[in-house]
């Protein structure tokens, strides 16, 4: 007589880790987007000044701080939705839920996607800065708008892309294991029947 395969009662591993890892991608973006708002004050006087060494009009300029502000506020917006969304898969990890698992595997597909249009967009953008109009003076102005943020923040703009696309990887790869497709596709284990007590004495 064959029986219904049964999932084991403990979480794997492989699920637990990949929960750890959407969590310490959770925490990265959240301090992502208190970074580019902290930045963005001295972002903004580092552009001015470069820019009053240039012949551009006041309103050029305002024109390319207001593009660096609004920037910045809908990337921090778009990260910190993008860490709730991953909070509520972990949840959904966790606790077994198939739908979970699948919309876990389109988020890292989509992410993945995200990581390498960023690292391609920080290349593109060094290598040939966008202009506002077509006109040399504001591509000269939005070419200074890179040099205006810190030293370091292109570089670990790139380092977090990569990050996180490996991330959206690993998180896949786990979650494809056999141990995860048990805990996902399987039944619980039925819990225990309750013990009947022995007939009192006559």
């Amino acid at each position: 007589m064959s029986y219904p395969e049964v999932a084991p009662v403990r979480r794997p591993a492989a699920v637990t880790l990949a929960a750890a890892v959407l969590a310490l991608m959770v925490a990265g973006a959240l301090a992502y987007a208190v970074t580019t708002l902290v930045v963005l004050g001295g972002t903004v006087e580092e552009f001015r000044s470069a820019a009053g060494a240039t012949t551009a009009r006041p309103d050029e300029v305002d024109t390319v701080v207001t593009l660096i502000r609004v920037s910045a506020v809908l990337s921090a917006v778009v990260t910190v939705l993008a860490a709730l969304l991953l909070v509520g898969l972990i949840v959904g990890l966790l606790a077994g839920r198939r739908g979970a698992r699948v919309a876990t595997w389109v988020v890292c597909g989509l992410g993945l996607l995200c990581g390498c249009c960023s690292v391609a967009a920080v290349v593109g953008e060094r290598a040939a800065p966008l202009r506002l109009g077509g006109g040399r003076v504001s591509g000269d102005l939005l070419g200074l708008v890179g040099d205006a943020y810190p030293s370091w923040w292109i570089p670990v703009n790139a380092g977090l892309s990569v990050a996180q696309a490996l991330g959206y990887v690993v998180v896949a790869a786990l979650l494809a294991v056999p141990a995860a497709n048990a805990w996902f596709g399987g039944r619980r284990a039925p819990a225990a029947p309750p013990v009947t007590p022995p007939f009192p004495p006559r």
